[in-house]
């Protein structure tokens, strides 16, 4: 009954082409395949936050060996072309999850495609007293 009625939608029950498909989502990859069930970046020592800042690194060398990278990878590369991009747009311009993109970033770093920028610590910005009265004293002008 299922697959009359999925044939008669035109939609097939089975795999296409080797490829699961799920209505209109298309091919799904599951989160560790992509990782190659990594859960943790191979760039030991760098921490992925959320608002950790990423930027294609053109200078490092790591384009010898781009052709290697997969498309997740290749997107993130694309999305964070010419400016930083925080792990979160990444995530969410690529509709992945966070931690896979936290993986996928490691190989990336490790292999020199990317760098990675912490943003200003809070310790470091302007206290809140300076900003007002540089906004008091333009509004004055």
């Amino acid at each position: 009954m299922r697959t009359a009625a999925r044939q008669a939608e035109g939609r097939p029950d089975g795999p296409v082409g080797g490829r699961w498909y799920d209505a209109d989502a298309g091919p799904l990859v599951r989160p560790y395949a992509m990782t190659g069930g990594r859960t943790e970046p191979a760039a030991h020592g760098v921490r992925f936050d959320l608002i950790a800042l990423v930027l294609v690194d053109d200078a490092g060398g790591g384009a010898a060996d781009g052709a290697l990278l997969g498309p997740e990878h290749r997107a993130l590369l694309e999305l964070c072309r010419g400016e930083f991009r925080s792990v979160a747009e990444l995530a969410a311009g690529t509709d992945l999850p966070v931690g896979v993109v936290r993986v996928l970033l490691g190989d990336l770093l490790e292999a020199g495609h990317v760098r990675v920028r912490r943003p200003v610590p809070p310790a470091r910005l302007p206290e809140l007293r300076i900003l007002r009265e540089v906004i008091e004293g333009l509004r004055a002008l």
